[in-house]
């Protein structure tokens, strides 16, 4: 199915969900409020007619300082019927949060505890949302671009003689 049907279709199903659409370089995507993001995702999991039934990823985009901030990025496949669409989210800095999606795809429970981990963005009703790369006392979320380049401070303590 053209990724574009898909998107009218998301269109008549969720009125006013898509807030813009775009192609480049072969990939569609659709750009997505984030009230409706899991509802929307089960959608094209169970019309048989689209059946996205392989979330690939789940990521975010830091566009600082660009209002919103963040970008949440599903990339989906129907392994049935050989279409791809990519779905934006875009998120506020100041309540980077958007629904999970573990209800709809069991793979995104690590993709979901990764953007996490990585950009700080939390994933209401998410089973075990944790750090999953860094552990669990780091401060600070490494691919946000505010992040210091070289790192946290490190001090270290000389060993001890004797």
């Amino acid at each position: 199915m053209d990724p574009f049907l898909i998107i009218e279709l998301i269109k008549g199903k969720f009125p006013g969900e898509v807030t813009g659409q775009g192609s480049f370089a072969s990939q569609s995507w659709a750009v997505l409020g984030k009230g409706r993001v899991a509802d929307i995702c089960r959608y094209l999991k169970e019309d048989p007619d689209i059946k996205m039934d392989y979330l690939i990823d789940v990521t975010a985009v830091d566009y600082m300082p660009r209002a919103p901030r963040f970008e949440v990025v599903y990339q989906l496949h129907s392994i049935k019927h050989g279409h791809r669409l990519r779905l934006k989210v875009p998120v506020e800095e100041k309540d980077a949060t958007i629904q999970s999606v573990t209800s709809v795809w069991r793979t995104a429970n690590w993709h979901e505890r990764e953007t996490y981990d990585m950009f700080g963005i939390e994933f209401t009703g998410h089973p075990e949302l944790r750090r999953i790369l860094m552990p669990d006392d780091w401060e600070g979320f490494p691919l946000r671009k505010d992040y210091p380049i070289e790192g946290p401070k490190w001090t270290f303590e000389p060993w001890p003689e004797g």
